[in-house]
């Protein structure tokens, strides 16, 4: 058995083409602003990325980029100022900041109504209720590729590998609202391969390279791999051992081009989604 690629690169173009073919429709141009606090690398070329992205499909992105150094006050200057933009629809705070910055109260300063990252309590509340307006991208990227390839979750046992509020817990959300069984498992669960075995759906999201091996998934089942690591020699690989879950899976994405691809594209129709609604169409 050799498990289907689930290519998350195509979703993601297929999602962009849409997106691009409604904003020309609507005649407007969404704004999306980013905050990028420090010199970290990898966020860099991620923003780069977003900026690239947005702009394809028709919507004015916009990068602040603020020093390393600065302080609470200078950031929640920033993030008050564009709540107050009415040509800015999306704000996305890049994380992680730097450790002297409080990402939480940052977080808690962005308007809900431009929170296109989903992560302001007061959305991620809305989506615990089954009434979600903006849900955080990773997790909204997942549930789109279970679309892409008719593994609808309802009545079926998903299993969360990861409780962070970035992907763990809202996918978990997202998963219940849609009707399956969930598990959301974390480094205390016990018997955490069993646990795995159960799933027709697994979702590795942890940060661990190649935690879950072949003989922690199902036959048949399908495997999402969020999780983006860099080994001793360079290699980029998901949570997931990849050959060998593509011996058992029914149906698996790759790392890179699974999931990563589908986070961007999901910013950008949050951002539209932020759009629609601040002007009530």
């Amino acid at each position: 058995m050799t498990a289907r690629l689930i290519d998350g690169r195509a979703v993601a173009a297929d999602l962009r083409a849409a997106l691009h073919s409604r904003i020309a429709g609507l005649g407007l141009t969404p704004g999306l602003a980013v905050v990028l606090v420090g010199d970290d690398p990898a966020s860099a070329v991620y923003v780069r990325n977003k900026d690239r992205a947005a702009h394809s499909v028709g919507i004015a992105a916009r990068t602040h980029r603020l020093p390393q150094a600065t302080g609470e006050a200078e950031l929640l200057a920033l993030i008050a100022a564009l709540n107050a933009d009415d040509g800015v629809d999306g704000i996305l705070l890049q994380l992680p900041l730097p450790a002297h910055l409080d990402a939480s109260r940052a977080i808690l300063a962005i308007d809900p109504a431009k929170d296109v990252d989903g992560l302001h309590p007061l959305n991620a509340g809305k989506l615990l209720a089954g009434n979600p307006s903006l849900a955080a991208c990773t997790p909204l990227g997942v549930m789109k590729l279970l679309a892409a390839i008719d593994a609808a979750p309802a009545g079926k046992r998903a299993l969360v590998l990861g409780r962070s509020v970035l992907v763990g817990r809202p996918l978990a959300a997202l998963l219940t609202n849609a009707d399956a069984t969930v598990t959301l498992a974390h480094s205390r669960t016990r018997d955490l391969r069993e646990e795995c075995r159960r799933a027709e759906i697994l979702v590795a999201a942890v940060g661990r390279a190649e935690m879950v091996r072949g003989d922690w998934i199902a036959a048949g089942a399908v495997v999402i791999d969020v999780g983006i690591n860099r080994t001793a020699d360079g290699r980029l690989v998901g949570d997931v051992a990849y050959d060998e879950a593509l011996a058992v899976a029914g149906a698996l994405t790759p790392v890179p081009g699974g999931v990563g691809p589908m986070t961007i594209a999901c910013l950008l129709e949050n951002t539209l989604t932020a759009a629609l609604a601040r002007r009530a169409l």
